[in-house]
């Protein structure tokens, strides 16, 4: 199994799929670390101080009059009263949860990052470890070798997950040393606020606890790990089924850009709850955000996803095992 792995880890670097994910990610991390410090200046420069209380209390000011307008939709409402009840919890515990640092920042990259950005560099690393044996003509000669293909397969997948695991570490420590330039590498040990619940969709703080930033970073990229492992094993699934490799680039992105839709228009449809793709922002239910469709919760979207994952390994071996080469 070893000879194997290696042989694919080889193949997928020589194809330089790895390269492309770590070139975008060293060109976008510091072109989002410049948005990040854009941001903060404009903050500043708005209210006129760089006390975080004072720009706290701002914050919850725009939230109460947002939350007093008749034309907000129930679902928007729900959001809103969720932020404000957040942004409370943080001023009555003297917590700034805007408090610079490369760590925050890296913290920050993970809940925009884990439902879309890094699903795709997974997408991007998964999507042709098969449909490129078919594609360039190697399948024959892969598949008439003396090793059964189960083997072959679950060499391509572990594969897949090493280098799904390296992209995570990397983007950890790309995050961290490139913002670092310019917010300084201080914060791991900064109080974070996590526990947070829902109770009839509504903010429950009673097993809210505080803990330092570094532990909440692993809970957080472990989170984005898991993501992009199921978001792997899909886009193998799709690889042997498809045999195209930009079949199933499209068909991916496509799934993964529906499900950041469908998170912003399905809040009163119940079932889009069991698609994979609505339940990729596990990091949201750590900060307290209100999940998109009522009955969501970390548990479930675990459980979804974990028998997505499943489901979909299942099929792709089953698949490759039969299938009939020409």
């Amino acid at each position: 199994m070893y000879d194997l792995v290696y042989n694919e880890s080889l193949k997928l670097i020589k194809r330089k799929r790895f390269y492309v994910v770590l070139l975008i990610l060293i060109v976008l991390i510091p072109l989002f670390t410049y948005a990040q410090f854009r941001s903060a200046e404009v903050a500043r420069s708005q209210i006129g101080t760089d006390d975080w209380r004072t720009m706290l209390q701002q914050k919850i000011v725009d939230t109460q009059n947002r939350l007093a307008s008749s034309r907000i939709p129930p679902e928007w409402r729900d959001y809103l009263e969720t932020q404000l009840s957040l942004q409370q919890y943080y001023l009555d515990h003297n917590i700034d949860p805007s408090s610079p640092g490369a760590v925050t920042f890296a913290r920050g990259f993970m809940d925009q990052a884990i439902s879309l950005f890094l699903p795709m560099m997974i997408v991007i690393l998964a999507v042709d470890l098969v449909s490129s044996e078919f594609s360039e003509g190697t399948i024959k000669l892969l598949l008439t070798r003396p090793v059964k293909r189960w083997k072959i397969l679950t060499s391509k997948f572990i594969t897949l997950f090493l280098f799904t695991s390296l992209t995570i570490v990397v983007s950890l420590l790309f995050s961290y040393v490139i913002s670092g330039i310019v917010f300084g590498y201080s914060g791991w040990t900064m109080p974070v606020l996590t526990g947070f619940t829902f109770s009839a969709d509504t903010l429950d703080t009673s097993s809210v606890f505080v803990l330092e930033q570094w532990k909440y970073i692993l809970m957080q990229y472990g989170l984005g790990w898991f993501v992009c492992m199921v978001i792997g094993a899909i886009s193998m699934m799709i690889s042997v089924l498809v045999r195209s490799t930009a079949a199933g680039m499209g068909i991916m992105m496509a799934a993964l850009v529906s499900g950041v839709i469908l998170t912003q228009m399905a809040a009163n449809w119940e079932q889009a709850k069991y698609l994979f793709n609505v339940n990729l922002q596990l990091t949201s239910y750590l900060a307290g955000t209100l999940p998109p469709i009522k009955g969501m919760s970390l548990p479930f979207s675990l459980s979804v996803l974990s028998i997505w994952g499943i489901i979909s390994m299942i099929v792709a071996y089953v698949v490759f095992i039969r299938q009939d080469v020409r």
